[in-house]
């Protein structure tokens, strides 16, 4: 229970912090789709699409977390509604890989032949949008180190970030030196610049939804120290899941000698559970060698 409280606490905190950010990304957003549209720079347009996703996907995680919220308290939903943090996470990462494989192309389409773009009103509008995502990106860093869900719309914005970089850039070249490639080249670095960070919160995030062990889990090892606990003679059904980000949950049957002394048994695996795996929501199941059989008639 101890841990639900803090995880519900760290939701608490986190729901400021992303209202903030969101607020001012749709803002932002606005000013960023008028003046990238009215300059037909590429490069604006671009980092607009990332703007729209850090608005979309931050959204996402805010619902996420308010969601998560509201039903733990409902009977039926016996593990909440912490999935729906994940879910969100995954929607992020494939907002993402649109917008990236759309500005890749669309990038690739101007080389033949790059329009003209305007300078000056491209720098103004990248200081602040770099101003702007600066901002956001330390309002949702703290989040992004406990939650998968903070997480995606953190990267968002340090993607953002980089692009509002990569769009001042762009406009400087352009204003000085009048080169009109300037703009698709910063594009394609920003599509480039966001398509590994965004794989790889997409693999996190089907991790957990297919219920695979935590990285740091090597299963195979903890049935072996398992089996290897005074009394034990077989650990089977070995479960390792994480059910949010910091959630991470455990199952396993212990199959124990004649004469052992069940509760002692299950003392010992909870211990070495929580400090050798840092599993501390662990469901043990305790049993003699009959009751091992009818495991091994499961059919999955």
């Amino acid at each position: 229970m101890g841990h639900g409280h803090g995880h519900a606490s760290a939701s608490g905190q986190h729901v400021g912090r992303l209202w903030a950010a969101l607020g001012l990304g749709a803002t932002f957003l606005a000013v960023e789709v008028v003046v990238g549209v009215t300059t037909g720079s590429l490069a604006l347009i671009s980092d607009a699409a990332h703007m729209l996703t850090d608005v979309v996907g931050i959204g996402l995680a805010l619902a996420a977390v308010i969601l998560a919220a509201k039903n733990r308290t409902d009977q039926n939903r016996t593990f909440g509604m912490y999935r729906a943090e994940v879910l969100a996470a995954l929607a992020n990462a494939v907002l993402l890989f649109a917008v990236a494989g759309y500005v890749l192309y669309e990038a690739i389409e101007r080389f033949t032949a790059p329009p003209e773009v305007p300078g000056l009103p491209v720098v103004l509008t990248a200081i602040v949008g770099l101003t702007i995502n600066a901002v956001a990106f330390l309002l949702l860093r703290e989040g992004a180190k406990e939650s998968l869900n903070l997480r995606g719309a953190y990267l968002e914005v340090l993607s953002d970030l980089v692009g509002s970089v990569g769009v001042l850039i762009s406009g400087l070249i352009t204003l000085t030196t009048g080169w009109r490639y300037a703009d698709p080249v910063i594009a394609v670095a920003i599509g480039l610049f966001v398509l590994p960070r965004t794989y790889g919160l997409a693999r996190r995030a089907l991790r957990i939804l297919f219920q695979h062990a935590p990285e740091r889990v090597d299963v195979r090892q903890l049935c072996v120290d398992l089996t290897a606990l005074d009394g034990v003679t077989e650990a089977h059904d070995v479960h390792v899941w994480t059910l949010t980000s910091g959630m991470e949950v455990a199952s396993a049957h212990l199959t124990v000698a004649p004469g052992s002394e069940p509760g002692d048994v299950l003392v010992r695996a909870q211990k070495l559970l929580a400090e050798d795996y840092r599993l501390e929501h662990a469901t043990v199941q305790v049993e003699p060698r009959e009751a091992t059989s009818k495991c091994r008639d499961l059919s999955w």
